[in-house]
């Protein structure tokens, strides 16, 4: 019993220190108050420099629902063939391309390339500028103070080794959709680098939805940029499923030639013997006509099967189904994205506040432990 009611004081003693402990904090934040409030005001200036100085941007986006194909091949035809000694494998099977690739096509460089070169109207110089020449031409692009000083602080290394290495215009080599070798200038890398920053597609597998979304310092050409976005991205989209189309029809109308030959085969083969065994009067003679005549029917099935299946490849190779639904189209944002002004500020307040109790325990502590002769009047 003794023991326990020890314990208990213990505890108490502890918790009495604690609060002591935690009001003398308090009592020495006080007594520093004017030290807390001068840097937390000067990261609240800060802040509010960035706040004011960083350019404004504004962000559209759509979201965006891709079509699911049918499976391009019958199960009878299938079977047909493999009774035939052909296969068909999974043709159809894969009809559209899934949405996880969507960010590949993106990266493809025709698309980019035609992504690079189109126009965009833009309110400050009012008149249309190819998003090629607004990202690398210096009279089109904006200065800022928070862009000039970050370019000659943090960013000096680099602009240093730039200027050592020289930048001519050198070409970077990628890789077209038919495999050859494409190139690109320094300027259109710079752009193309510029807009994957600016771009953004995100795509939802659980719900099925692809969003896309662009970032401009204009409403009207953030808008823009998005819709080109998705329009290309369709269109490309659009081009290798008829290429999936197309080899299918291909490879359907391979194999429809070769059942026709078969068939033709067949049919002769059948002639033939019919007109050689006018009057059948034996029993081998019977079950050779049957079985010619089996294999002529099964020529004949699979021959039939694959001219229905050649005319609907032909049909897909030429329809034009759209491939996206539009669940919301691009409109013209009306609020700013960034940058978040209160935010920002409340952000920086905060963080002066904090380094500046932690600034003062610091000084306490190297008071206490050196001879530091800067600390003696703290």
């Amino acid at each position: 019993m003794m023991e326990e009611m020890d314990k208990e004081k213990q505890r108490l003693q502890e918790v009495e220190e604690n609060e002591i402990d935690l009001i003398e904090l308090v009592k020495r934040f006080w007594e520093k108050r004017k030290f807390i409030v001068k840097v937390t005001a000067i990261f609240l200036c800060l802040g509010l420099l960035i706040a004011i100085f960083t350019p404004e941007e504004y962000t559209a986006q759509c979201v965006v629902v891709p079509q699911t194909g049918e499976s391009g091949v019958s199960s009878s035809l299938s079977g047909l063939a493999s009774l035939a000694g052909f296969s068909l494998g999974s043709m159809g099977s894969a009809e559209e391309l899934s949405p996880m690739v969507y960010s590949n096509v993106m990266n493809n460089i025709n698309l980019q390339k035609e992504m690079i070169n189109t126009e965009i109207y833009f309110d400050r110089w009012g008149r249309k500028l190819t998003l090629l020449d607004y990202f690398t031409n210096e009279e089109y692009q904006r200065t800022s103070v928070l862009g000039v000083v970050k370019k000659y602080t943090i960013g000096l290394p680099w602009l240093i080794l730039s200027a050592i290495r020289g930048e001519g215009e050198e070409e970077t080599a990628m890789t077209g959709e038919d495999g050859q070798i494409a190139m690109l200038t320094k300027d259109e890398d710079d752009c193309i680098k510029a807009l994957k920053e600016r771009t953004t597609l995100t795509v939802n597998d659980k719900d099925g939805y692809v969003n896309i979304s662009a970032t401009m310092p204009e409403p009207l050409a953030a808008a823009a940029l998005a819709e080109i976005y998705m329009n290309l991205l369709q269109k490309y989209v659009s081009e290798f499923k008829i290429e999936k189309a197309k080899a299918d029809y291909n490879f359907i109308n391979q194999r429809y030639l070769e059942a026709k030959e078969e068939y033709s085969k067949k049919q002769e083969e059948y002639a033939r013997f019919r007109d050689a065994n006018r009057i059948i009067t034996t029993a081998v003679a019977a079950t050779r006509e049957e079985q010619i005549k089996n294999d002529y029917d099964l020529a004949y099935s699979l021959y039939s099967e694959l001219s229905r299946q050649l005319i609907q490849a032909e049909i897909k190779v030429k329809e034009n189904t759209p491939i996206f639904t539009v669940v919301e189209p691009v409109i013209v944002p009306r609020e700013r994205s960034k940058p978040k002004r209160m935010m920002t500020l409340v952000a920086f307040g905060f963080l002066g506040g904090v380094l500046s109790c932690g600034a003062v325990l610091a000084f306490d502590f190297l008071k206490k432990r050196t001879e530091i002769k800067y600390l003696k009047n703290w």
